[in-house]
């Protein structure tokens, strides 16, 4: 079992617990806007981290704070009701075709 499957089953049984005793389940207590905080926040770290290891060469910040942000959206994908598989399928999808015929898809410009 991957890894994701593993954190998709831990963030589901999790998700009702007592906020007191999961940080999972205080997360889903306080609600959307809370989780829609976390991965802003996170997503800066991972931007300022990586702006540091493009100078220092040490990308073990970056490696973290990624895991953090992952961490965070599969909080935000579980409080939505969404698996992570929804993603992966995603991608998987994507696989092959080029990132600017895909944005171009989606009416999207770089």
């Amino acid at each position: 079992m991957s890894v994701i499957h593993l954190l998709e089953d831990m963030l589901a049984e999790r998700r009702f617990g007592d906020p007191e005793k999961s940080y999972v389940a205080r997360l889903h207590h306080k609600g959307l806007d809370h989780i829609l905080k976390k991965v802003g926040e996170e997503s800066t770290e991972v931007v300022m981290a990586a702006k540091d290891a493009s100078r220092s060469g040490n990308t073990h910040d970056v490696i973290h704070e990624v895991a953090d942000l992952w961490f965070h959206t599969l909080v935000l994908l579980s409080h939505l009701e969404e698996p992570p598989s929804a993603v992966l399928a995603e991608l998987e999808k994507r696989l092959g075709v080029s990132g600017l015929v895909e944005k171009a898809s989606r009416g999207e410009r770089e």
